[in-house]
């Protein structure tokens, strides 16, 4: 079980690096994309017509992917109220719980945002002509991410080891696996 809990916090390690690198990219080009449509309206008085839908495409993307990472780093998506109120016996169930619940969301997010993506695939976006279905690609890859990541979490807890870290300026006094 350690084996396989200690394979899957790697692989989990890299894919939140990716997850965020991604995500950070993302957040800058929408945020040049933005900057330029602005430019071409007020300075060159011809809007670029392709930033609103690109802007929106790219944020989708940053959000879900963001979340995912933000559910690893138990930044996101918790019930910690509960489990600071319980007594330390119910604590354990109710990590558990907790965690499988959102595991399950992440589950439901990515076998509906594959339904959609795959519903809508011959569809375009008129303004910036790919197939609409990318609009629902990032749904079932950031469900699919936070379900790992809730399974990774699981696993950890039950075999009593904490999460790796993400490889850059996470410091702690962490337990690697």
């Amino acid at each position: 079980m350690h084996a396989i809990t200690a394979s899957l916090t790697r692989l989990g390690a890299k894919l939140s690096l990716y997850a965020l690198v991604t995500a950070g990219t993302g957040l800058v080009l929408m945020t040049i994309m933005v900057a330029w449509g602005v430019f071409g309206r007020y300075v060159l008085n011809d809007t670029p017509i392709w930033v609103e839908a690109g802007s929106l495409f790219l944020m989708s993307w940053f959000i879900l992917l963001g979340a995912a990472v933000g559910v690893r780093e138990s930044d996101h998506l918790g019930f910690e109220v509960g489990l600071i109120m319980s007594p330390p016996p119910l604590r354990a169930a109710l990590t558990l719980i907790g965690e499988g619940l959102v595991c399950a969301f992440g589950l439901a997010m990515l076998v509906y945002g594959s339904q959609l993506a795959i519903g809508t695939w011959s569809d375009r976006m008129p303004i910036i002509g790919i197939s609409r279905g990318w609009d629902y690609v990032p749904i079932a890859a950031g469900g699919g991410l936070i379900a790992l990541f809730a399974l990774e979490k699981m696993l950890l807890f039950a075999t009593g080891l904490t999460q790796a870290p993400l490889g850059f300026g996470h410091f702690g006094s962490e337990q690697e696996v």
